[in-house]
């Protein structure tokens, strides 16, 4: 039998894109309709809102660590966090958690090095892009990056906290996303992380001056092949 999959949730769009993932792919690997076993649980958004403006990650992690906790009681295997911008709080998290985690930016880093990129563009909240979730985990890679200015993550984060964690997308706001990009490329990046589980709502290969590493089905499918890799054959 499959693993079954633990996904502790921050923000609800992001976390559906990734349950959504999980279960459609699952049909290439396990055959048509199937999909390994999922569980969520997610607090309140504001709850991690309002650790994050204070600056308090152990809170953060708290949370991430009490959903860890009721999914194993469910009987998950392994846990996700598809929200990139908690992952700050994953030190305080990991030697804690009843289960074994996947860490997002460790996949991202995993496929853009697959993919051949050599320096990346990083969008995400102000709080992702402020931090070193990636940057700590691309340069494991030898990978270089770049963070977008203050004015682009100001806008960035607005775009993403007051439309798209309530699923509201907007050809302004893609645009902009899309001027961040090309601005990436003309500073001689090669690729762009998503590095916020909602931009893929609004930017994809198909409008983006670079190609796009989708964090949210990135780890979806990490997961995927975490679950089935035990019964593979």
């Amino acid at each position: 039998m499959p693993l079954h999959i633990g996904i502790v949730g921050c923000s609800a769009e992001g976390a559906a894109l990734c349950y959504r993932t999980i279960c459609a792919e699952g049909a290439d690997l396990l055959g048509p309709h199937a999909h390994p076993e999922v569980s969520m649980h997610t607090p309140s958004l504001a709850d991690y809102v309002s650790c994050l403006d204070r600056g308090d990650l152990e809170g953060v992690g708290a949370l991430m660590l009490a959903s860890a906790r009721k999914l194993a009681s469910a009987g998950a295997d392994f846990l996700i966090c598809p929200d990139n911008t908690i992952h700050q709080a994953f030190h305080h998290v990991e030697s804690l958690s009843p289960l074994p985690w996947l860490h997002i930016a460790e996949e991202v880093a995993l496929a853009a090095s697959e993919h051949g990129y050599k320096r990346l563009g990083i969008t995400g909240t102000r709080w992702l892009v402020d931090s070193e979730v990636y940057p700590d985990k691309l340069v494991a890679k030898g990978l270089r990056y770049l963070r977008p200015s203050a004015r682009e993550r100001d806008e960035m984060n607005r775009i993403i906290m007051d439309e798209l964690v309530y699923g509201v997308t907007t050809p302004a706001a893609a645009a902009y996303f899309q001027s961040v990009i090309q601005s990436f490329k003309t500073q001689q990046c090669d690729a762009v992380v998503l590095g916020c589980t909602e931009i893929p709502l609004i930017v994809s290969d198909a409008n983006s001056p670079l190609p796009t590493l989708d964090s949210t089905r990135l780890l979806a499918r990490a997961a995927l092949r975490r679950a089935v890799g035990t019964c593979a054959g």
